[in-house]
């Protein structure tokens, strides 16, 4: 059965990833419409807009807004999963280490944040060194925010190596953060030659690609929304006395000891955990 009220943390990254895709999909689309304009700010052998050329014209309360609420969304999912984690809908961190890894990713993504909505504000044609700085702020971060992630990730597989989710989320994660550092050579690499076309269709997908990053997260969240949950903590091998007492039928002085108390009732299930 599904937990509503932990179900609609996954609808976060959705919200996300959906507001993003949406956004680059209209400022396209109203570009093609438009019949291809060369704007002020392409360079005269440029044939292909960036995305910040558009969003540097009339559709820029459209990506101020979008920007504003992908970043904004996606902070949140990962505050959430951090949350969940501490409560034990999902996997906990078990040390210290993969709770310092989780705040830098978080960190990081708030960095991100700053700069995509700062470069929809200093736009192209009147702040191109800002717009520029806010640029590489933005994919920094949530690179950067990704290995961290990865790095949280690969050290909760070591202690829940029956979860696929983690698993699953560590190689997709792993995924967008080396095509991104792929792409992003490229396009930079590009931008400061004649090949302006080039760079501009690496932009538009780096875009793309960070909005399957984004849906990662859904699958992050989404296991915290089951009411059956499937990881005990005896499987985990993190298990205090009174668990241990429950699944061996602990015995002190041939007398059986409720270790549930005093009152005589029999001890309760350990307390189980999604991934």
């Amino acid at each position: 059965m599904i937990n509503l009220k932990y179900a609609s943390f996954s609808i976060l990254p959705l919200v996300s990833a959906g507001t993003w895709l949406g956004m680059l999909l209209a400022m396209f689309i109203v570009w093609e419409v438009q019949g291809s304009p060369h704007y002020v700010s392409m360079e005269s052998n440029q044939s292909i807009a960036y995305i910040s050329d558009i969003g540097a014209q009339g559709l820029q309360p459209l990506f101020i807004a979008g920007c504003c609420v992908t970043t904004i969304f996606l902070d949140l999912s990962f505050a959430a999963e951090r949350w969940l984690r501490h409560t034990g809908r999902l996997a906990r961190n078990m040390g210290m280490t993969e709770k310092i890894l989780s705040t830098l990713s978080i960190i990081f993504a708030v960095a991100g944040t700053f700069g995509l909505i700062l470069l929809s504000i200093f736009d192209t044609v009147s702040h191109p060194r800002l717009h520029d700085g806010f640029l590489l702020l933005f994919i920094a971060g949530y690179v950067l925010s990704a290995i961290f992630v990865c790095a949280e990730y690969q050290r909760l597989g070591v202690h829940f190596r029956q979860h696929r989710v983690l698993r699953a989320s560590f190689w997709m994660k792993l995924f967008f953060i080396i095509i991104e550092i792929i792409f992003t050579a490229v396009f930079v690499g590009t931008s400061f030659t004649t090949h302006k076309s080039i760079a501009a269709v690496f932009e538009w997908i780096i875009a793309v690609v960070f909005t399957f990053y984004v849906l990662t997260f859904f699958v992050d969240l989404l296991p915290a929304s089951q009411n059956h949950q499937k990881t005990t903590e005896l499987e985990m091998g993190h298990v205090d006395q009174a668990t241990a007492a429950y699944q061996n039928g602990h015995t002190t002085g041939g007398m059986r000891t409720h270790v549930g108390g005093a009152d005589g009732q029999q001890p309760r299930p350990p307390v189980s955990q999604n991934y």
